[in-house]
């Protein structure tokens, strides 16, 4: 009774602002909604609709773009920067220099990026300018607008990507690097054999909570792009958006909606196993040894 008297407030936020809005937005999804009347059932056709949806398909192209861009130079930087500061310096004052762009907000950083961007007058232009090359359009060319926003959307998390593998590496016991130097290993054969394969679960941590995350972009492309040029920045959450609080289709939105939240949990999904896999492997080749 005790234990049921503490989660209770949890577990009305829980059911309140997640399970009922989820069940209703499935409900939602099967319906012809437009806000103003009531709902009228139509079974599964926003979902026969999405397969020949060529914006849809298009959007979901571009959000993976965008996923791929984002994890992978966020992953690979953090794991770098977070092994240079576990190495160098254990200065409260520097880790706390790296995760304050995470604090600003998005929006913030957003068009904060947008001007020093911009074409005729931005910073990165000018810089571009004085080594003779021609200016970019950062967010308003299509073959530079998604890696654009990734990059910036990586700048705002690395700090913060790079504090969780921090904390992850400072729970390996020394005596392992000790060891590893003791049998000849250099420095690449360490952090192969041994760092790595024991930052497994919080790198799974990250990548799933990252990956999570990339998929739900929505607030850069809202402030900078609003999902163009032509389209090239349209990603899944602005073309929800779009056919919702634009078109007033949240019937049609709600079914954008929950196949997202599918892709989401199988991603998840894949990524836990993948570690548990792993997880299994390692256990037997311990035993073995």
């Amino acid at each position: 009774m005790a234990a049921a008297v503490f989660l209770a407030p949890a577990l009305v936020g829980f059911v309140t602002f997640y399970v009922w809005p989820a069940v209703r937005g499935l409900y939602l999804s099967l319906t012809d909604y437009d806000l103003l009347t009531a709902p009228e059932f139509t079974g599964l056709d926003n979902y026969r609709r999405l397969l020949s949806d060529d914006v849809f398909w298009n959007s979901l192209r571009v959000t993976l773009q965008y996923v791929l861009i984002n994890i992978g130079v966020q992953t690979v930087a953090a794991l770098l920067l977070a092994v240079l500061i576990h190495r160098l310096t254990r200065s409260i004052l520097i880790r706390g220099v790296l995760l304050l762009p995470y604090l600003v907000s998005n929006v913030v950083v957003a068009l904060l990026w947008y001007w020093m961007a911009d074409y005729h007058l931005g910073i990165l232009n000018e810089v571009v300018s004085w080594f003779g090359v021609d200016r970019v359009g950062f967010f308003g060319d299509p073959a530079w607008a998604i890696p654009t926003i990734a990059l910036v959307n990586v700048w705002r998390h690395l700090g913060y990507t790079a504090l969780l593998i921090l904390a992850g590496l400072q729970t390996i016991r020394p005596d392992v690097y000790e060891a590893a130097a003791v049998d000849g290993a250099g420095e690449r054969r360490v952090f192969l054999s041994v760092t790595l394969p024991l930052l497994r679960p919080v790198l799974a941590l990250v990548l799933v909570v990252t990956m999570i995350g990339s998929w739900q972009v929505f607030d850069t492309v809202a402030v900078t792009t609003q999902g163009g040029p032509v389209d090239a920045t349209r990603v899944v959450q602005y073309y929800i958006y779009d056919q919702a609080f634009t078109r007033f289709d949240f019937g049609y939105a709600a079914a954008i909606s929950a196949v997202l939240c599918l892709i989401l949990a199988c991603v998840a999904l894949v990524q836990l196993r993948l570690l548990r896999a792993n997880d299994a492997h390692d256990a037997s080749a311990g035993a073995d040894a």
